[in-house]
């Protein structure tokens, strides 16, 4: 087929086959709403594992391999088109998780905790700080790296290692904003108080290997 030659008309196929199960299926609006939620997420979640699992150590390899073509295709080819789905999948899926909240008792409910702290907005605040990593740190300083903007060796250098630590630190929490977002669709309580904070951070220290 020639529409699955090409990346929008395979996401074309995609959405209408989708849209037409919504249809027919009378799904409701909140459904939609987080299904444009989770598919967003999956493609920046997915592609924040891909720069820290696959990315970064196979630069690393082509960098070390001094017989092999090295590292420049995948920065001047890979890295900012890939980059590019990574900030705007991050803008997307923030836009329609707050709009996801409004579903599930509203956004500010959750988001400023104005009923109590729940899990679902301690996951949202984790997925704002994220997004803030992604546009503050992570992408102006790709730009220096990747050469989209003028930077001395000195500021790529530093640019470098600013970007891997926010990247690093997206990574680190997306696990617990993942078990936010899973509980709470599982019916996990939702309300978080200081006691079951306290209890869990008990459980944990008797669980790891100190």
């Amino acid at each position: 087929m020639k529409l699955l030659q090409s990346v929008r008309g395979t996401l074309i196929c995609g959405f209408v086959l989708a849209i037409a199960l919504a249809f027919f299926t009378n799904l409701a609006s909140s459904a939609f709403v987080v299904w444009l939620h989770v598919l967003a997420g999956i493609t920046w979640i997915g592609l924040l594992y891909y720069f820290n699992f696959v990315h970064v150590p196979a630069l690393a390899d082509a960098t070390a391999d001094s017989g092999g073509p090295g590292p420049a295709a995948i920065g001047k080819y890979v890295a900012p088109r890939a980059l590019w789905w990574f900030r705007w999948s991050a803008v997307a899926t923030w836009l329609t998780g707050a709009m996801a909240l409004h579903y599930v008792g509203g956004f500010s409910t959750h988001f400023f905790a104005t009923s109590g702290v729940t899990v679902i907005g301690v996951g949202a605040w984790l997925g704002t700080i994220m997004l803030l990593n992604v546009w503050g740190l992570i992408w102006p300083n790709q730009k220096k790296v990747l050469g989209l903007v003028d930077a001395t060796d000195a500021q790529k250098a530093a640019a470098k290692k600013i970007a891997f630590i926010a990247s690093r630190t997206n990574t680190v929490l997306s696990v617990p904003m993942l078990l936010c977002m899973v509980g709470y669709g599982h019916r996990y309580d939702q309300f978080l108080t200081l006691q079951k904070l306290f209890l869990t951070w008990q459980k944990l220290m008797n669980i790891l290997p100190w």
